[in-house]
């Protein structure tokens, strides 16, 4: 087949992903697999090696992720559990104060807390960033929901555990622990200067408190009846209760940091050339973030008692099945890019400069989030579509794993469940929100990419 009829075929499944999920609200996942299976067939693959290929593409990605996306979403449903993100919201107010407390929050919600499915992490501190929006000042709505819609974007897709991050570490075969380190490089600048671009507009005059904001509608998170409330409780229920109490917070997010320090250790040593066995299993992805799940459960034992961690479990377990699934399919989708040959063709067209296939990434996953609105799906198809490229221009692949996540922050709007959870839990009007999280977002995505490109000719 002539190489213009796999572009123009490869064009039409990516179109027919969107049109299924836009206009024809299909699910996500059957969309994905529709638009893999044409395009093998399309392509003249043979069904034999289109179904093998779907198959194997899902395959290939779960072996690399499938597990560090279940640890993490496990994990965060645990630390949710034991209330540690509230009592980490009052101890940054406490060291940074009121004014420094946007930047405070929104980067350790962008690298800390992305074991915490998104919704739930959105849901929890929305409420607590609202309540303290007063004691920043005048702006206090508007930088707060700027804050954490850029720190809760940014992190998916940027910062090791995030779901999108770790479904392109593993579409692109980037070392984890390589992609952690680059991400985190990024991650900061990239939101330090998205909000103070947004809080110097909205001092000259971009914020309007009657249009912007409305009535804080407060929605309720399931929490457990404290058993200290009640008359009677039995001794190892009231034990708990104290100990919830009295655990300071360094030691509720002690295990997973440790993971993370784990996981750049064994970066820095594959760096460094240094092998030693011990280390690298233990700093290997897997074990690093299994460590931090085991060690997340027995301090929440201690906290909240085995009921409460095993109800917190088993809400882990139904966060990460469709986010497995999804990343999954995602990677069916870009498998069957790479066998049509498509990266072949696209790597005849740029030469060896790492700009131009960085700002394709860049351009097709915005394109493609606008369309779809799904971080994570533009991010994974943005990628496999010029993942084959690298190897045939010397360009690393982290670069096209932050170049599409940079891409899939452009321009979050109505489609977004993000988008309308900010606006109900921040007060916002649809006007008000457009601007914190539409274009506050947005910004981000344009500072990202500019970042990453001397990056890419630097590192």
């Amino acid at each position: 087949m002539s190489d213009i009829w796999i572009v123009i075929h490869t064009v039409i499944a990516v179109l027919a992903v969107v049109i299924f999920i836009v206009r024809f609200h299909f699910n996500p996942v059957v969309s994905l697999v529709l638009g893999a299976a044409y395009l093998g067939l399309a392509t003249k693959l043979g069904v034999s090696t289109t179904v093998e290929t779907i198959t194997g593409g899902f395959g290939e990605i779960m072996a690399e992720v499938g597990l560090l996306i279940g640890f993490g979403v496990l994990m965060g449903a645990v630390l949710q559990e034991m209330k540690a993100i509230q009592r980490l919201v009052g101890t940054l107010l406490k060291t940074f104060g009121p004014k420094r407390l946007p930047y405070a929050l929104s980067l350790t919600i962008a690298t800390v807390l992305q074991s915490i499915f998104l919704d739930v992490l959105l849901v929890i501190s929305a409420p607590l960033a609202r309540n303290l929006a007063p004691r920043i000042g005048k702006l206090g709505t508007a930088r707060m929901a700027t804050a954490l819609a850029i720190g809760l974007e940014c992190g998916i897709v940027f910062m090791v555990p995030g779901v999108a991050a770790l479904a392109l570490a593993g579409l692109l075969s980037v070392p984890l622990g390589k992609m952690m380190i680059y991400g985190l490089i990024l991650i900061v600048p990239v939101v330090i200067i998205s909000i103070a671009v947004m809080t110097f507009a909205f001092r000259r005059g971009w914020w309007n408190e009657e249009k912007d904001e409305q009535e804080f509608i407060s929605v309720a998170v399931e929490e457990d009846e404290d058993p200290a409330d009640e008359p009677f409780v039995s001794g190892g229920v009231a034990q708990a209760v104290r100990a919830e109490k009295r655990t300071r917070l360094v030691v509720l997010l002690s295990p997973l940091l440790l993971a993370l320090v784990l996981i750049a250790t064994g970066a820095l040593l594959e760096v460094a050339e240094i092998s030693i066995p011990v280390v690298e299993f233990v700093a290997s992805p897997v074990i690093a973030l299994l460590i931090g799940l085991v060690g997340t459960c027995l301090v929440a034992r201690y906290t909240v008692g085995q009921k409460r961690v095993e109800k917190a479990l088993a809400r882990g377990f139904a966060e990460s099945g469709q986010i497995l699934i999804l990343t999954g399919v995602g990677g069916s989708l870009a498998a069957m890019i790479k066998e049509a040959g498509l990266g072949d063709i696209l790597g005849q067209y740029f030469t060896a400069s790492t700009a131009a296939p960085l700002l394709m990434v860049w351009v097709i996953a915005a394109a493609l989030h606008i369309a779809v609105g799904s971080v994570t799906i533009s991010a994974i198809t943005s990628a496999g579509i010029l993942a084959p490229v690298a190897p045939l221009i010397g360009l690393d692949p982290v670069f096209i794993a932050l170049a599409a996540g940079a891409g899939s922050l452009f321009a979050v709007h109505v489609t977004s469940n993000t988008f309308w959870l900010l606006q109900s839990l921040m007060g916002q009007s649809t006007r008000g929100t457009l601007k914190t999280c539409s274009v506050g977002v947005s910004v981000a995505s344009v500072v990202a990419i500019l970042l990453i490109l001397p990056m890419s000719l630097v590192l």
